[in-house]
């Protein structure tokens, strides 16, 4: 059983957020499910991301630093995949925040991406291999 098991989220224009998320999320794996007033993106019917719309318009966006969201960061496969990851959020109307480039100060095997969408959300690509077992 997975330790999370959905993610909510509140975005300021529901149609722009689904423009934005959408095309992330299926290059992710997850498949899309609309509900009333929200979507739902599931994959492996474990995970499940949620977005809402504001209660209240004109209270976004939220604000990278203050309290509240900071970023979700999505585990990848491969370098490569962070890059097409990044593109293809670049392309849906994501902001880059951090370009892919390797944080040494994680490690130097740390390779990641880091985006933002117009309600402010913000969310991360990154790869992380395991070190390499020392040669006997």
């Amino acid at each position: 059983m997975p330790i999370f098991d959905h993610l909510g989220i509140t975005v300021e224009d529901l149609p722009r957020g689904i423009a934005q998320f959408d095309p992330v999320m299926q290059a992710l794996g997850f498949e899309r499910t609309d509900a009333d007033n929200s979507v739902a993106w599931y994959r492996d019917d474990e995970t499940e991301l949620i977005l809402f719309p504001a209660r209240e318009s004109g209270t976004g966006p939220h604000e990278h630093g203050h309290v509240g969201w900071q970023h979700l960061a999505f585990a990848v496969d491969s370098r490569e995949e962070v890059d097409r990851l990044h593109a293809i959020a670049l392309a849906a109307g994501w902001t880059a925040v951090r370009d892919p480039k390797v944080f040494s100060r994680f490690s130097e095997r740390y390779y990641a991406s880091f985006i933002e969408d117009d309600s402010g959300i913000r969310i991360e690509f990154m790869h992380n291999p395991p070190p390499e077992a020392p040669a006997h």
